[in-house]
C-alpha cells in the first residue's frame, strides 16, 4: 500500500476481537470474521477454525479525517475502477461510502477508520469511529426523508445504494458496514473475474 495514504503507517491500528470458544465462534458473522487480523486468526485453536474464514487482504485500509474525505473517495474510485468494478454501481457504492464518512466527520469527532475489500461475489467497506454512537430513531431502516427536513439523508442513501447495511454502535463508537454485490462477478486475488 502506498505510504501516502497511510497517516498511520508504522502504527497498529487493528482491534483484537475477543477470545472465542467453539460455541462463540459459531455465532461471528462472516464480515466481522474476515476483518480478524491472520496472526490473532492463526492463534484460534484448530476446533474453531472452520467457523472463521481465513483473513482476506484489504484494498484499503486507512484513518481518514475532514481533510482527507476527498482522498478516500478518489482512492475507492481509482482501487475499484482497478478491479472492474464501474459505471452507476461504483458511483453508488462510493456515495453511499461518502455519506457515511461525512457523518463520522460531523456527528462522532472527526476521525475514522475506513477498510474496503473484494470478498467473494462483494465489494465490503466499513467504517468505525469512537463519537457517542448513532441515536436510536436513526438505527431503523430509515422512510423516505421529507424534503423540509434538514440532515438524516446519509443512512437513509447507503440503504438505497447498497445491497446490505450494517450498523453496530455504542457509547465508545459505531462501524457501518455496506456491501453491494459484484454483478456476474467472483473476486479472485483482488481481482473481479466473469463467471458463466
Amino acid at each position: 500500500m502506498d505510504e501516502k495514504y497511510r497517516p498511520d503507517a508504522g502504527r497498529d491500528t487493528r482491534a483484537t476481537p475477543p477470545a472465542a470458544g467453539p460455541a462463540e465462534a459459531a455465532a461471528i458473522p462472516a464480515e466481522t470474521a474476515a476483518a480478524i487480523p491472520a496472526e490473532t486468526a492463526a492463534a484460534i485453536p484448530a476446533e474453531t477454525a472452520p467457523a472463521i474464514p481465513a483473513a482476506v487482504p484489504s484494498l484499503l485500509d486507512r484513518m481518514f479525517g475532514r481533510d482527507e474525505i476527498t482522498a478516500v473517495r478518489h482512492q475507492m474510485i481509482d482501487l475499484l475502477g482497478g478491479c472492474g468494478v464501474g459505471g452507476d454501481r461504483l458511483q453508488g457504492f462510493v456515495l453511499a461510502v461518502n455519506e457515511i464518512v461525512t457523518n463520522v466527520v460531523l456527528h462522532a469527532g472527526g476521525n475514522g477508520r475506513l477498510v474496503l475489500g473484494l470478498r467473494g461475489r462483494s465489494v465490503w467497506c466499513t467504517v468505525t469511529d469512537s463519537g457517542p454512537g448513532i441515536p436510536d430513531r436513526f438505527l431503523r431502516r430509515p422512510d423516505t426523508p421529507r424534503a423540509d427536513e434538514l440532515g438524516g439523508r446519509g443512512i437513509w442513501l447507503a440503504h438505497q445504494l447498497c445491497d446490505e447495511v450494517t450498523i453496530a454502535t455504542g457509547p465508545i463508537g459505531t462501524t457501518v458496514g455496506l456491501r453491494i454485490a459484484l454483478p456476474g462477478g467472483l473476486c479472485v486475488n483482488g481481482q473481479v473475474s466473469r463467471v458463466s
